[in-house]
């Protein structure tokens, strides 16, 4: 089974953009108040059993039962009776709204996640469409229950074979996006570990360094446009609260986070496909990188979006053909990759790589990518000759300085010029 997300954007008209704020509305209503009714009946059960309380007291019976998913699910259906502002909006996707809230309860008690939120009408910015009788897209235009025709950005064709499953509506600061669930029988076998390896070692000096000796700059995506963020927030600071102004100025704040988010994923499935282009296998860290985002660097961290690169990076591999593998992170900047001598743990500010016992000396991140696909290598028990990434590996006695391989597959251009790669 093959599962694929696109994403389009919709051109609604105002007639349609009234419609699905009404939608939004009902949903964050009904988000809203099964939300409280959970909350009420979870208090009811911790007032003291001897004695009431002086504040106030929840008066449900004891034999009431908890309201899950099953329970208020039943109660829309009767609501929906008696209440007309119920029956203008999907049922089913009522319905979802209430599944998502059951969904965020078990997180809460299986995960650790926080207590569910009550949502205002800035909040709730999304509600899903379950499923559909036939394809709902036809040329440039997506059918909606209750919406109607409403004309989107088709940027890409729908792959033949898959079937649409659900769709998602979604609010965003530039506008109205649907997300697109498409679904495959066929069965893909996993990628086989083949061809030129490729060690990539991450940092905060330079965005990734490659076991080829590629050194890839950081683009500052959030420091670019901090100024003029930093600005905007001030100014929202003197604004009213529910004013139309404020409205506007949070506007404008919220599209400027949306250009910094998009920036960073264009940047990142670009580069994932360049490091596709030269790699057969492509081999990273397996690092916890909350870590990360928790120390002095921790806004450069969540800035670069490393976790959000790796994802795109195995998604690309996983559709480009490319193994992609992650290796033990522990002392890949303490090993010597010419000898494999233990050089010691070394500061923030050394950046070069000098072995004490071969005087051995190359760029400190990239003789970490080089131990890294050393070790991607050894664990997928590939012998590979003439693009040895290691200088020792088992059978062969090439050194670092001569792994190259005669037939490396050539890059292609992909707009990289801006991102200067």
């Amino acid at each position: 089974m093959i599962t694929l997300t696109y994403e389009f954007k919709l051109i609604p008209s105002p007639e349609q953009i009234a419609i699905i704020e009404d939608m939004l509305a009902v949903c964050r209503k009904v988000w809203n108040y099964a939300l409280r009714e959970r909350k009420d009946w979870i208090n009811s059960r911790k007032c003291a059993v001897n004695c009431c309380s002086l504040h106030q007291e929840y008066i449900i019976p004891g034999d009431a039962p908890y309201p899950n998913y099953k329970v208020q699910a039943a109660n829309l259906t009767k609501a929906k009776k008696a209440n007309p502002e119920l029956k203008r909006t999907n049922a089913q996707v009522l319905q979802q709204v209430l599944k998502t809230l059951e969904r965020a309860f078990n997180n809460m008690k299986q995960r650790g996640y926080g207590f569910p939120r009550f949502k205002n009408k800035y909040r709730m910015r999304s509600f899903v469409f379950p499923q559909f009788k036939s394809n709902p897209i036809s040329n440039e235009y997506i059918k909606l229950p209750q919406i109607g025709l409403v004309r989107m950005r088709l940027s890409r064709p729908i792959p033949e074979g898959f079937k649409l499953k659900q769709v998602r509506v979604v609010r965003r600061a530039s506008g109205y996006f649907a997300i697109v669930s498409l679904q495959s029988p066929v069965s893909v076998p996993d990628t086989p570990a083949s061809g030129h390896p490729l060690g990539i070692d991450i940092g905060l000096d330079k965005f990734l360094a490659t076991s080829d000796g590629e050194l890839i700059e950081r683009p500052k995506f959030l420091s670019q446009l901090q100024s003029k963020l930093k600005l905007l927030q001030r100014r929202l600071k003197l604004k009213s609260k529910a004013s139309a102004n404020r409205y506007k100025l949070n506007q404008k704040i919220a599209r400027l986070h949306q250009k910094i988010s998009d920036t960073r994923k264009d940047f990142h499935f670009k580069l994932a496909h360049n490091l596709c282009d030269k790699a057969g296998m492509i081999f990273v860290e397996d690092l916890d990188l909350r870590t990360w985002a928790k120390g002095m660097l921790s806004k450069h961290t969540l800035d670069a979006g490393f976790g959000q690169f790796f994802k795109i990076l195995a998604w690309v591999c996983r559709k480009r053909g490319v193994y992609f593998g992650k290796v033990d992170y522990r002392y890949t900047s303490q090993i010597c990759p010419n000898c494999g001598a233990h050089t010691g743990k070394k500061d923030l500010s050394e950046r070069i790589h000098k072995c004490p016992e071969c005087h051995y000396e190359i760029n400190r991140d990239v003789a970490a990518a080089k131990v890294i696909c050393h070790r991607g290598v050894t664990a997928v028990g590939q012998i590979v000759e003439q693009i040895d990434c290691v200088g020792v590996l088992s059978g062969t006695g090439n050194s670092l300085d001569k792994c190259h391989s005669s037939s490396k597959p050539k890059s292609r251009g992909l707009g990289f010029s801006r991102y200067n790669l």
